[in-house]
């Protein structure tokens, strides 16, 4: 094993997957979003800068090799339960949550299965899109709490008739009120939409390394 910054920021990552889950044992919201939220992109951000110094250095790795796809489903996973947990379980949100985390279960298990002919499952650079779109996506998803707990602290003492009369120009939004709205519905929804982005990319990529690994799944007849 060896240590050097690539690696480490790859330990960092994983590290990060489970701190990810302890921001809501220990902190309230809009801390926990926050905290939450500034790890995961910090983390999602050594995705690619360990690749990228790896690379640059020409200090690529087995170790790095392998654990470098453990953090990012480790990070992705860890956080989309997260997600889950706290969004009240809503069903547009699980379903292409737990779609990819069938995929990612499923290609692990053919990988394992495969052995040393696993490598010949290489990843391809529509699987490389389809973490970056999982990453930003959770990431929205993330900011969604952020946006409704400052809507809620501008709100609290509105009446409907004055949210409605300040959204539409009637009363001066001293606050930023339209724009907290706008971020809440774009982090919501937006995020909503990305995720199923994300899990279309990641049913697509499933099933290519799964054709791929066909020849490897015949049993051999004489």
């Amino acid at each position: 094993m060896t240590w050097n910054v690539p690696n480490i920021l790859t330990v960092m990552r994983l590290l990060a997957a489970p701190a990810l889950a302890v921001m809501f044992l220990y902190f309230k919201t809009p801390w926990a979003d926050w905290f939450a939220l500034i790890l995961f992109v910090t983390a999602a951000l050594t995705d690619f800068l360990d690749g990228y110094l790896a690379r640059a250095w020409k200090q690529e790795s087995k170790f790095g090799t392998m654990l470098d796809p453990i953090a990012d489903k480790a990070m992705v996973l860890i956080a989309l339960l997260v997600i889950i947990g706290f969004s009240g379980v809503k069903a547009w949100i699980l379903l292409p949550a737990t779609m990819i985390f069938f995929r990612e279960v499923f290609v692990s298990g053919l990988r394992e299965f495969l052995g040393d002919k696993a490598s010949k499952l290489k990843v391809t650079k529509l699987a490389k899109w389809k973490t970056t779109a999982q990453m930003i996506a959770i990431a929205v998803l993330f900011s969604q709490g952020i946006f409704a707990d400052k809507l809620g602290e501008l709100t609290g003492a509105m009446d409907s008739q004055m949210i409605d009369a300040i959204l539409m120009g009637q009363i001066a939004d001293l606050n930023g009120l339209g724009w907290v709205q706008a971020g809440a519905a774009f982090s919501y929804y937006g995020g909503i939409i990305l995720l199923w982005i994300a899990a279309a990319l990641t049913m697509i990529t499933g099933w290519d390394y799964f054709v791929k690994a066909l020849p490897y799944l015949r049993d051999d007849t004489k």
